[in-house]
């Protein structure tokens, strides 16, 4: 064995083998036709057992969440349609199929057919309660589509008639089994849309086996039943049958005569309704009568019934007082709105465009007075500094000092300052620049200091 091998233990091959399974498409939703044996049901709800056929054995198990929903009890020997999933029971290393739906065998592919078209009208939205429409509490007619020699029809005319014999009840008579009956109830549910003559559309048959009832499980009549104008009332087999018509009709009935009962109101319940309210009513009038009487006794014997003068009187001595009251008000109003005039007049006038100019000339009067009278003070302070300021500079300029018998000589190529011999050379041209004018001299010689 080479060293690089790994060792699993068996709980690891048998976890391994279970995801394998659980992952394979195949494996994960399939269907098998088999005949059940060893078959148990167990305390805790879980059905075991093993599926056979002429060649091979498979172990089962089929939890009690699921079993709960079976239309028939399992036994020894029953040939089945099974429904699941295969996965591997880790502990033991054995390998299941775990069922969850389950049919006798026989009937296993129209159930598969009921499930696919059921599936499909669902994700569409057509079983949505949003979707369907409330049954008139009070209709003025009723259609019954279904076969017209069926108990059904019996059970849904008397029930009809016994309920409420005065609604008209309009019979379209249809196959309700066998090839053409899927047909004939379209054609049935869109005639009865055409004529437009009923409120509600009763839909249905009684009893039978999966193949009877399957004309209810067809997409064409599950389509018509949604496309209806009518709201619709199934009314398919016993209590415990469901067919697709069910899930699409705006309302589903147990059996045909509880589709009666749905369809139109109880008349004798109705008459003992409105002999309560005529009772409730009565009474509450007779309530209403007797209090108001009470009320007008009470009042016919107040004192302004008992002596209306004296009342009269009392009436028009107050109205006298309200009326001194008034004029006196009125009087103060008067007063006090004339105070208000004059002191709004006052400052109307005080206010006035007129008066507020003048008052503003004459302001700006005296500001023009003192702007004067200040900038004066202002020039003739600057002009004693100006003046001070100009003797200073002449103390200091070059032309004060040449008064004094100075010159300045000049470099009359570069118009500089010459300040030392050594600016100049014998022969150049120099400018002298006295007080009252200046010289051009021509440098013969040069002495410097010893």
């Amino acid at each position: 064995m080479a060293l690089e091998s790994r060792i699993y233990s068996i709980k690891e091959i048998n976890r391994y083998i279970r995801m394998k399974l659980e992952s394979d498409n195949l494996l994960g939703d399939v269907w098998l036709r088999g005949e059940i044996s060893n078959f148990t049901h167990h305390s805790s709800g879980h059905m075991y057992f093993t599926l056979k056929d002429a060649d091979s054995r498979l172990k089962c198990i089929m939890f009690a969440s699921h079993n709960q929903r079976l239309p028939f009890m399992p036994k020894e020997g029953t040939k089945v349609l099974a429904r699941g999933n295969f996965s591997v029971y880790e502990r033991d290393g054995n390998y299941q199929f775990y069922v969850t739906q389950m049919q006798p065998d026989g009937i296993g592919s129209l159930y598969m057919a009921f499930e696919q078209l059921k599936r499909k009208l669902d994700s569409e939205g057509l079983f949505a309660e949003g979707r369907k429409r409330p049954i008139p509490r009070f209709p003025k007619a009723i259609g019954v589509i279904t076969s017209p020699t069926g108990a059904a029809v019996r059970d849904i005319i008397i029930t009809l008639q016994r309920r409420h014999p005065s609604v008209p009840v309009l019979l379209f008579p249809v196959l309700v089994q066998g090839k053409g009956a899927a047909p004939a109830i379209v054609k049935a549910i869109e005639n009865m849309n055409r004529m437009a003559e009923v409120d509600v559309l009763i839909v249905g048959r009684g009893g039978g086996s999966l193949e009877e009832l399957w004309a209810f499980n067809e997409e064409a009549v599950a389509r018509s039943i949604v496309a209806s104008a009518i709201p619709v009332i199934s009314a398919v087999g016993h209590e415990t049958d469901f067919t697709i018509a069910d899930f699409v009709a705006d309302l589903r009935a147990a059996t045909p005569t509880a589709a009666a009962e749905l369809a139109v109101p109880n008349i004798e319940e109705l008459k003992g309704r409105l002999s309560q309210l005529r009772t409730r009513l009565y009474q509450s009038l007779r309530t209403s009568v007797t209090r108001r009487k009470e009320r007008l006794h009470r009042v016919s014997r107040s004192p302004i019934f008992m002596n209306p003068r004296k009342y009269m009187l009392q009436q028009a001595e107050r109205l006298d007082r309200l009326k001194d009251r008034l004029e006196q008000r009125t009087v103060r109003q008067a007063e006090r709105s004339r105070d208000k005039l004059l002191r709004l007049q006052g400052a109307l006038a005080a206010a006035h465009p007129g008066e507020k100019a003048a008052f503003a000339a004459k302001q700006l009067q005296g500001a023009t007075g003192r702007l004067e009278s200040a900038m004066g003070g202002l020039m003739k302070e600057h002009r004693m500094r100006v003046a001070s300021a100009i003797r200073q500079l002449d103390a200091l300029s070059p032309l004060k000092v040449m008064s004094r018998g100075y010159s300045l000589v000049y470099d009359e190529k570069e118009n500089r300052l010459i300040k030392s011999i050594e600016d100049v050379q014998p022969g150049d041209l120099v400018t002298v620049k006295l007080t009252d004018g200046q010289l051009d001299c021509q440098v013969w010689a040069m002495k410097g200091e010893t």
